[in-house]
């Protein structure tokens, strides 16, 4: 016979801990099994004619056991002020002993841990899938030394610095930028993106995502949880551990219907003791337990939290990071939606289109001093210009001091000049004597993005940048209207006739253009004082404020700054616009979700009521079933969320396929055009 020893000890083992693994889950498993042959025992015991004293005797150490989890569970209920499925469970148990119908109550409570078990198994395998993703990352890197020679470390031993290297067919162990070599990295695991990317050195890589086809020396930058998918896992953890307010209220409801179910366990009981038949009267207290049993909430508590891990698990598969429950909800009441246009509506990526110098300024000077003033800035624009000017074989001349002017241009001292670029409002404060000179060169650039240019007291002229509109970013505006969204706005920076220009092909209602990150963010409070229920896009640093502001913000992440990131309720790890859309649909769809979930608890307690106090078709035998059909309507309403999107991501990645398609026919016409004509040169 089973030692009672170690299954009691292996009971009272903390059930929190043991929903963590499937090895604590299968040690549970085991003392459910060892508590069911005891039970055995006694039922075959009481068949064979044995002694009723005897034959008691393993049901009610059968029992006894089973129960001390459901008293745990309990007692953390109560301890908490919120008693719950596991209280009425265990004084369903308790009453049933208390007759001395200790089989009854010994196969209650296997009945009713098997059913937790097997639930809890589910649920935790839901969590399984997103938690797959931070798997991904080796545990061991080869990291070359100063030598030249390879070595394998441990991740914890890496620092920010070294070299490793990374094998075709690897996944990548840290985030990191290119140091040698060139290749394929899909990234799918990280992005959702189909179409793996080319990386040279230079390039930004990220840890758990896949080298195809070169080997690379890759430059660390971050390791284990400060890289972007182990931020993921923090990511998921925080998500799981908060609470939003209808979560509180569920949590509430649950604890006011426990008093409710007493109450009328004790009124089925009084009644039927009451009744003028014998036969109903004696099963009184079989009636009263059942109701305990059919009626208990698990089905409502877990309502709204299965339905967000399969809400989580749906939109990290195409790659949307969603930190905290109360995010997910607040989407779900969007009305107006914000974006930036830098880096959001359009790609970022910034060209030099005109040289605009001032009159007597020469082109190669305007852009040697553009060079010299942005050489230290990260700014998108800043970028462009330095690489225009690489081009173009200008060297930028090394500066004495620095300054960067938040939302307004950059200061650079170069000997005895003082260059100053950046907007023209900026420069037209500063140098009123420039105003004219300044209005003649921003007509030249009418519809592009400026970096005016100030050398000494002597205006230079301006830089007239252009970047493209994503490819997805009138399809994104589309969707958002035709999900209800009433006002779609652009915020940004940069000038009012560059703002319109893609304010009029994406289709926005409302543009607030040259908007310091301050008046982007009074007038973001001023939408909300208005009711605006608003979801803000943005990827750069001067975008922090108002995505931390907003009802739900969202950044663009891979592609933006640590601060919008970290400021942001969501972040995308693609550039694809259209999963904005995706997420208000998946936030609108978990609600609906989660109120069937409720309903239908509701109404399974309330029909199992009925047939717990009538006695009819639903006795303490099979009260535990009925109980586990709660849990199982509602894990399998809730999982209906996991697949929600496949169609979009499908759609998405046969587009992305068919692009990388005919970039690869235009690069090959390219090539056999070069060869004709280089075949009849030679001719």
């Amino acid at each position: 016979m089973t030692d009672t020893a170690t299954i009691a000890s292996a009971a009272v083992a903390p059930v929190a801990d043991d929903l963590q693994s499937a090895a604590g889950l299968e040690r549970r498993l085991l003392v459910a099994l060892g508590g069911g042959v005891l039970l055995a025992a006694s039922w075959i015991g009481s068949m064979m004619g044995v002694d009723a004293g005897i034959s008691q005797l393993p049901a009610f150490i059968g029992a006894l056991v089973l129960v001390i989890p459901l008293l745990m569970g309990a007692w953390k209920e109560l301890s908490d002020g919120r008693p719950g499925g596991d209280a009425l469970a265990s004084l369903a148990v308790l009453a049933a002993m208390s007759s001395e119908n200790y089989l009854a109550a010994g196969f209650l409570a296997l009945f009713l841990w098997m059913a937790n078990l097997i639930l809890s198994r589910t649920a935790w395998g839901a969590q399984r899938a997103i938690r797959d993703l931070v798997r991904l990352t080796p545990d061991i890197a080869r990291r070359i030394g100063a030598d030249g020679n390879e070595s394998e470390v441990r991740l914890k031993d890496l620092a920010l610095g070294d070299i490793v290297r990374v094998l075709p067919g690897e996944n990548l162990p840290v985030d990191g930028t290119v140091h040698a070599g060139q290749s394929s990295i899909n990234q799918a695991s990280l992005t959702g993106e189909a179409v793996p990317i080319e990386v040279q050195p230079g390039k930004a890589v990220y840890a758990g995502t896949t080298n195809i086809t070169g080997r690379l020396d890759i430059e660390v930058t971050a390791v284990a949880g400060e890289t972007t998918i182990g931020k993921v896992e923090q990511l998921i953890r925080e998500a799981e551990g908060s609470r939003t307010y209808r979560q509180e209220v569920i949590e509430q409801l649950a604890g006011y219907y426990f008093w409710v179910v007493i109450m009328v366990a004790a009124l089925v009981w009084f009644f039927t003791t009451r009744s003028a038949d014998e036969a109903i009267r004696s099963q009184a207290s079989i009636r009263a337990i059942t109701v305990l049993v059919v009626t208990c909430p698990g089905g409502l508590l877990i309502s709204h939290p299965t339905a967000m891990v399969a809400a989580f698990a749906a939109a990290a598969r195409l790659g949307i990071m969603i930190k905290q429950t109360r995010t997910l909800e607040a989407a779900a009441t969007v009305d107006t939606v914000v974006m930036d246009k830098t880096g959001t509506l359009t790609t970022g990526v910034f060209e030099v289109a005109r040289l605009a110098p001032a009159e007597g300024v020469e082109g190669a000077d305007l852009l040697q001093a553009a060079a010299d003033a942005e050489q230290s800035s990260n700014h998108p624009l800043a970028r462009s210009i330095l690489d225009t000017a690489r081009k173009a074989r200008i060297k930028p001349k090394d500066t004495d001091a620095y300054e960067e002017v938040h939302g307004r241009g950059v200061i650079a001292t170069i000997g005895t000049d003082r260059i100053e670029a950046g907007r023209a409002a900026w420069l037209r404060e500063l140098h009123p004597d420039a105003v004219d000179a300044i209005n003649a060169v921003e007509e030249r650039i009418a519809g592009m993005s400026g970096v005016h240019v100030m050398q000494g007291d002597r205006y230079l002229g301006a830089v007239g940048l252009e970047d493209k509109l994503r490819h997805n970013a009138a399809d994104a505006v589309g969707e958002l209207r035709e999900l209800g969204c009433r006002r779609l706005a652009i915020f940004t920076g940069d000038r009012l006739s560059v703002a319109r220009r893609v304010g009029t092909a994406v289709g926005v209602d409302t543009i607030e253009a040259e908007c310091l990150p301050e008046e982007k963010h009074e007038e973001l409070k001023h939408l909300m004082r208005q009711g605006h229920r608003t979801l803000v896009v943005g990827d750069g640093i001067n975008d922090g404020p108002i995505l931390a502001t907003a009802d739900v913000g969202v950044a663009m992440g891979l592609s933006g700054s640590d601060i919008a990131t970290n400021s942001a309720g969501v972040a995308l790890m693609n550039d694809d616009l259209r999963n904005i859309p995706f997420l208000l649909s998946l936030a609108r769809r978990a609600r609906r979700v989660i109120s069937q979930n409720i309903a239908m608890s509701l109404l399974l307690a309330v029909i199992g009521l009925a047939l717990a106090a009538t006695g009819t078709l639903l006795n303490l035998w099979l009260a535990p079933f009925y109980y586990a059909l709660g849990y199982v309507v509602v894990i399998a309403n809730s999982l209906r969320l996991v697949r929600f999107g496949e169609d979009h991501a499908e759609a998405e990645q046969s587009r992305a396929a068919d692009a990388a398609a005919k970039v690869q026919r235009e690069q090959a016409g390219e090539a056999r055009r070069r060869r004709i004509e280089g075949t009849a040169a030679a001719s």
